[in-house]
């Protein structure tokens, strides 16, 4: 039998080897101000993500591809409108995709990813701060590990730069996008 963790630095860590994102435990969403005074949430349905956790977990990585066309805000018009070329252009670029490029610091079980997203085509650096949540093996032998991400971008430096001016003051929708993911990675192979 394979060992499913290890020990790195106080933490029972996931043993080296590739990992998926499982799609039954996963949430890739995101937060975005509405009319200045509220927030929307929405997420993304269609998400994968493959994970190598080397022998140095300090030298693992992430590749992850968000489908954009899976975008759900629970307000149909608004998704669809999120579709558009307005925002995603989900026909012309199907997807969103982000690559971790080193892991910048660590602190307890907290890591910063260095990375670069790429959304509508336009490729910028990201800092992604992961939590680990812990390594376990399933009552079904899956050797898993879970963790939750998240950053903040400005929607305008990917070209995502539709809004409506408010008779008020402000904008329909702010610039500021909060991004938060939760997951379990499960081992595809040791």
């Amino acid at each position: 039998m394979t060992v499913s963790t290890r020990e790195f630095e106080g933490l029972q860590f996931p043993a080296a080897g590739t990992y998926e994102l499982d799609a039954a435990h996963k949430r890739v969403g995101f937060v975005a101000k509405h009319l200045m005074v509220s927030k929307v949430r929405g997420q993304f349905a269609e998400a994968s993500a493959t994970i190598t956790v080397a022998e140095n977990p300090l030298e693992s990585s992430v590749v992850a591809s968000i489908k954009t066309a899976s975008v759900e805000t629970g307000q149909v018009d608004r998704d669809n409108h999120l579709r558009t070329g307005d925002f995603f252009e989900a026909e012309k670029y199907p997807t969103i995709e982000y690559r971790s490029t080193g892991i910048k610091s660590h602190a307890g079980a907290e890591f910063v990813l260095d990375g670069e997203l790429t959304i509508k085509g336009v490729t910028k650096p990201v800092e992604l701060v992961v939590e680990f949540e812990g390594a376990a093996t399933s009552p079904y032998g899956q050797h898993v590990f879970g963790f939750t991400a998240h950053t903040e971008i400005d929607r305008e430096d990917w070209g995502l730069t539709w809004n409506v001016a408010l008779e008020g003051g402000g904008v329909l929708v702010g610039k500021k996008i909060k991004i938060e993911i939760e997951g379990e990675a499960v081992l595809q192979q040791g």
